[in-house]
């Protein structure tokens, strides 16, 4: 790889106690709240006096606000000459107007200019302790140099450009090359399928992919070249496949193949930046919807760099020389956000992660904080739930002394995992700020920080909306209600630089989704509660989007793959809770009439169907075969009962009198309650799911085995012992208790 990357070369009640932690985010002058050093734009707004009145101003003078903070963030090549142009009930959002600027000169330039030597990426190898840190002048070299070779191999302003890499410094200079030359980008994470990456090479019309030949990832090999040459198999618009070298592993190389960092030597270090409309085009990012089809957001040049920026300083209270730990893939939209745009816009030191929490051991993030010094660390509730579990002793054998603040991000995080946050790996002295947003938002949209010194935080809020966010919640008739301690749709009832302009050749899909469930109002597809006090609180999805390990997946997607087998009929897939993940799948499946199968044949299959098409992440962590789903007289199944039988509330199953034939639910219960007896067919069953972390399969609640009897840090790969005993249920079942009971007994 290019020198110098240096390789190869329920409900919010309970979470409402007055448990709260007091942040001393900002205090200037003892007690006192200097606004204007806080936040310099705002010296010229009157009656600003805290960051509550700054919130307040921001919302009610929103052009005002916004207007002062691109003129004082953002390096301009000429000056816009409209703040915003936004009609949310028709769809159109344009912030910015006539102004021209470049992103990748406001990431690398202006910051060699003034610190060319200034530590920019710190790369966190899969190899422990293999760092390698990356300067503002070498970004800006290797930056350049790729955007002179996409340039010489014919790709243009306005092309859109595939990435399909690992977290690693030579993905951010391809994002920033395609910025500098003017091209979007189209990072999909590395961990999607041929299948799933092809999809998105179309849908974004693509002629050049950039790719690694192997990713590294918890001390496993990816062939990541290979799924690009299978992918690229029904991609008639790819022309080029840019290839760098992540190990010294060779790998075939076709007609199309470019090999990157030979080709970039070649290259001048200087590359003339395109001056870009503010509304051009940054990048496009899938996203999981509801109908199936992923949706591709745009988000644009000048409002997202703005928001990325402004979330990035002041949610985490960064300032200069901070080491900044967003250990989410760049294939994500908090990768896009929190590791590459926003700290660089801030000229920020901005840690890249490759690997996994628990390699090689559960201590991965607390030792690389030790050794790196990072001030601010941002992850997943996922990650936190699952390192709870392996104890106290991962965390305090690492100095965490460094940390200033402690982030979660991707799904709301339990009170538990909060405290354990808090208490354990911040000391109880870091603020933690659970953050809700969305790919939609562009970034942080409601949490506790910023806020005024001494304002308190209550575990597992999101709480606060940022400046210029304007939250709105909505009832089942489209009314606002204004009261507080209360529930409803969460909305945002007014533009903001950071959201997404449209879905990519799909205009109409942004409306519909976004802007005409309540018109006037951006719909986020997430409920929420608003507390006695005002503050927020995200309660779930409202659409059939759930939400595993942080990765957001629609379940008629998934359906979409379960129904391609020629053995399935039909199947409804759910989300249910899930206590690592937040939320697991659970599939329920019905065959087509005649058909003698092997259940657990059968379901491996499917998973392998998923995997292939989707992701592992997306594989049902339960199958469930059965006659018939429960479907109205007009045949819509009715979801909400499915996931009231895995929630085993049969109590709230409501309103069956629309049910076409309710013995079918019965059945379904019948069929669950067997499966829910932990003596069954392993995988089958809903007491197991299977965690790509660790590869292995879990035990979960209600019987929760593995965790009782047998906890971490001790694992078992139940994956190849299970299907290696598969064809004798009963030796199974007698080794796995008699695993059970020696490992109580030792």
């Amino acid at each position: 790889m290019w020198l110098p990357c240096g390789c190869a070369s329920k409900c919010v009640v309970a979470s409402l106690s007055r448990r709260v932690f007091r942040s001393y985010f900002h205090v200037l002058g003892g007690r006192r709240h200097n606004i204007a050093a806080f936040m310099p734009e705002s010296a010229g707004f009157e009656g600003v006096s805290d960051c509550s009145a700054l919130q307040e101003f921001s919302v009610s003078n929103s052009e005002s606000f916004w207007a002062a903070a691109a003129r004082q963030r953002l390096s301009w090549i000429s000056p816009f000459h409209t703040v915003q142009d936004c009609d949310l009930s028709r769809g159109r959002i344009k912030w910015f107007e006539g102004g021209k600027l470049n992103v990748s000169v406001n990431c690398l330039d202006r910051h060699v200019h003034t610190c060319p030597e200034r530590v920019a990426l710190i790369w966190e190898r899969d190899e422990p302790g293999s760092e390698f840190k990356v300067t503002y002048r070498q970004l800006l070299e290797m930056t350049c140099r790729l955007g002179n070779l996409l340039r010489r191999h014919g790709v243009k302003r306005g092309d859109c450009v595939t990435i399909y890499m690992p977290s690693c410094p030579l993905a951010v200079a391809s994002m920033l090359a395609c910025a500098r030359i003017g091209a979007a980008h189209n990072v999909v994470f590395a961990g999607f399928s041929a299948e799933a990456l092809a999809e998105r090479i179309r849908d974004a019309q693509s002629s050049t992919v950039i790719t690694v030949n192997q990713g590294v990832r918890g001390g496993k090999l990816t062939e990541l070249k290979k799924t690009v040459d299978t992918a690229v198999q029904s991609c008639p618009t790819v022309q080029q496949v840019f290839v760098a070298m992540r190990t010294e592993n060779p790998v075939a190389m076709t007609a199309k193949d470019v090999a990157m960092e030979e080709e970039m030597q070649k290259e001048d270090v200087v590359c003339e930046p395109a001056a870009m409309d503010s509304e051009d085009v940054l990048f496009l990012l899938y996203t999981s919807g509801s109908t199936g089809k992923p949706k591709g957001l745009v988000h644009t040049q000048a409002g997202y760099l703005l928001y990325a920026a402004l979330t990035h300083r002041y949610v985490f209270s960064y300032h200069d020389g901070d080491v900044f730990g967003c250990v989410a893939d760049i294939g994500w939209i908090t990768g896009h956000s929190y590791s590459v745009y926003g700290p660089l816009a801030n000229g920020g030191t901005s840690v890249l992660f490759e690997s996994t929490p628990i390699y090689p051991d559960p201590g991965r993030y607390w030792e690389m904080v030790q050794r790196l010094k990072i001030n601010q660390f941002y992850g997943a509730p996922t990650a936190i739930r699952l390192l709870l579990k392996y104890g106290n002793q991962w965390v305090h054998k690492y100095d965490r002394s460094t940390l200033k603040t402690l982030g979660s991000v991707g799904e709301p995080i339990n009170t538990e995992a909060w405290e354990w946050y808090h208490t354990v790996v911040g000391d109880g002295r870091c603020p933690v700020v659970d953050t809700w947003w969305q790919t939609e938002t562009g970034g942080i949209c409601i949490t506790p920080r910023p806020s005024n010194p001494d304002a308190e935080i209550v575990p597992g809020m999101a709480m606060r909306p940022f400046f210029g966010i304007k939250p709105a919640l909505m009832d089942t008739e489209g009314e606002v209600l204004t009261s507080n301690h209360t529930s409803g749709a969460l909305c945002i009832a007014q533009p903001w630089p950071g959201m997404a302009r449209t879905i990519h050749n799909n205009h109409q899909r942004f409306i519909e989704t976004y802007c005409q469930p309540y018109p006037g109002y951006f719909f986020t597809g997430d409920g929420a509660y608003r507390s006695k006090e005002g503050y927020y609180q995200i309660t779930g999805r409202l659409d059939d989007v759930i939400n595993v390990s942080g990765h957001r997946i629609g379940t008629a997607e998934i359906e979409d793959v379960v129904n391609q087998c020629s053995q399935v009929a039909e199947s409804a897939v759910i989300g249910y809770s899930h206590n690592i993940k937040g939320e697991g799948v659970y599939a329920f499946v019905v065959l087509k009439k005649g058909m003698d199968v092997e259940e657990m044949d059968l379901s491996r299959q499917l998973n392998d169907l998923v995997s292939k098409k989707i992701a592992k992440y997306a594989c049902p962590d339960c199958i469930q075969f059965i006659q018939r789903l429960p479907k109205t007289r007009s045949g819509k199944i009715m979801r909400r009962v499915l996931r009231k039988v895995v929630e085993q509330d049969l109590n709230g199953l409501g309103d069956l009198s629309t049910l076409d034939d309710p013995a079918a639910v019965q059945e379904i219960i019948e069929g669950h309650r067997k499966l829910s007896d932990p003596t069954p067919m392993l995988p089958a069953c809903p007491g197991f799911q299977r965690d790509d972390s660790e590869d292995v399969w879990l035990l979960l609640s209600p019987f929760n085995l593995v965790n009782s009897h047998w906890p971490p840090p001790h694992s078992f790969n139940w994956t190849s012992w299970y299907w290696e005993k598969q064809k004798d249920t009963v030796n199974i079942l007698h080794r796995f208790r008699q695993t059970l009971e020696q490992s109580k007994r030792g």
